[in-house]
């Protein structure tokens, strides 16, 4: 279905823009109090349109035009385009310092900020929904699986969604084929969502193809689960599934390039972070005079096991295992409670990025102990060794269930549907864009 999306992607992108042009004509006449002359508004709009450009890719980075952010619930839209447009008006700040313009419109950036917002925010809340692009279509969800029905249920209170889930037929002891033809019937339905992992379902579906002439569109409920969610659905994994999505082969120029760019990243960040160890050892020192740096174990690439350096958060070493209540005999610094809100214990992995036991994006270390309990409770959890781990990674960014010490199977489970999504959908492009989240979720503090 990511045919569908794209038209209002498409939309959304190019309604951002009139309404950045939109939002500077109407800060302009709240700043003067009268209409800008053609010669105002394009002496402003010029510099502008360079920054709409970089604005556009803030709004990307925040996610404002993923297919998850369009169809899912839009409760967060509001809180979301705020930090987007602080940080857009915070590099027009910046921008407005180089002294390549005729203009510094320090005062209009505040006002800007709040018209802005307000603009974009009518536009995407109130306009854009009721776009005739946006009318949803009838459609059928023909499945009864777990994933199928989740699917289902947030596509049925996503008022963003492009279908309207009109009914769910399951695999049942009445035909098949009789059911769906009815219901298409029934509810005029344009679009079919069908479960063909499900062998009742795809069995019966080389007999339902004539309902293409009538303008039906099939949909794998699986891939459109994937792409809606951002994880693979662990009940379609076999050993055909990773015969077609993990071949090592297809990505060999990706790793040789992917580990010069951490390199490049690693190698003036690790150097330039040594200003900041002498403080932080001597403020570990001061607290309670243990070791500043630490190293705990990790599996990485291959099953490797290597060294985690960090530096010291709490009041020993404990390698970094805990019991199976997750709770450890050590407690948290003062120090370290500093150390890890401000992110700086994770310095010294820059030095293992460097010796290559890390990259900037894969899925995150996990300890010895915890991956052999979890690689005898969940199938195919071994899988995720096959690259190297990262400093972050897909699951860290939008799984929100994390599994904090101890063992937690449940949580892992579904992080390993995040870390398969990597796996499978790899490339340079996606390591920039988790990059460029990361570095917004640490500015927001709403974590990695």
């Amino acid at each position: 279905m990511a045919t569908v999306f794209r038209p209002r992607t498409l939309v959304l992108f190019v309604g951002d823009i009139l309404f950045f042009v939109a939002a500077l004509f109407v800060t302009l006449f709240l700043r003067t109090g009268e209409l800008p002359t053609e010669e105002i508004f394009m002496l402003h709009l010029r510099p502008f349109a360079i920054l709409f450009a970089v604005w556009v890719v803030v709004f990307f980075i925040a996610g404002l035009y993923e297919s998850r952010s369009i169809i899912l619930a839009r409760r967060a839209l509001s809180s979301t385009l705020l930090v987007a447009q602080t940080f857009n008006v915070v590099i027009a700040a910046v921008f407005f310092y180089l002294p390549l313009f005729a203009i510094a419109p320090k005062t209009i950036l505040f006002i800007y900020l709040f018209v802005s917002f307000l603009l974009i925010l009518f536009w995407r809340a109130v306009l854009f929904p009721r776009l005739g692009i946006q009318k949803p279509e009838p459609a059928l969800v023909v499945g009864g699986r777990a994933e199928v029905l989740e699917l289902a249920e947030a596509l049925a209170h996503a008022p963003m969604a492009p279908a309207r889930i009109a009914e769910i037929i399951k695999p049942g002891s009445s035909p098949l084929k009789a059911r769906v033809e009815e219901a298409l019937h029934k509810h005029q339905a344009r679009f079919i969502i069908a479960d063909f992992g499900d062998k009742e379902v795809s069995s019966a579906f080389p007999e339902m193809y004539n309902f293409m002439s009538r303008g039906v569109r099939f949909f794998d409920a699986l891939t459109l689960y994937e792409e809606v969610f951002g994880r693979i659905p662990l009940s379609i994994l076999n050993d055909q599934w990773f015969a077609r999505n993990m071949s090592r082969s297809a990505h060999v120029l990706y790793d040789s390039v992917k580990r010069l760019m951490d390199i490049t990243i690693a190698l003036p960040a690790a150097l330039l972070s040594l200003v900041f160890y002498p403080f932080i050892i001597l403020a570990i020192k001061l607290n309670d005079g243990g070791p500043a740096i630490i190293s705990m174990p990790r599996v990485g690439e291959g099953g490797h096991v290597f060294n985690f350096y960090k530096f010291r958060s709490m009041s020993g070493n404990d390698k970094g295992i805990y019991g199976q209540d997750g709770n450890s005999k050590l407690h948290v610094t003062r120090v370290g409670k500093f150390l890890r809100i401000s992110r700086l214990d994770e310095i010294p992995q820059l030095w293992n990025l460097l010796r290559g036991d890390l990259s900037c994006v894969g899925p995150r270390p996990e300890v010895p102990t915890l991956v052999r309990l979890y690689e005898k409770e969940i199938p195919y959890y071994g899988v995720r060794h096959l690259i190297k781990p990262g400093l972050s990674g897909w699951a860290q960014l939008y799984h929100d269930n994390h599994p904090h010490h101890g063992s937690d199977v449940g949580a892992t489970r579904e992080k390993l549907s995040y870390d398969l999504y990597y796996l499978k959908h790899r490339s340079l492009t996606l390591d920039l864009v988790i990059i460029l989240k990361t570095i917004k979720k640490l500015l927001t503090r709403s974590g990695v």
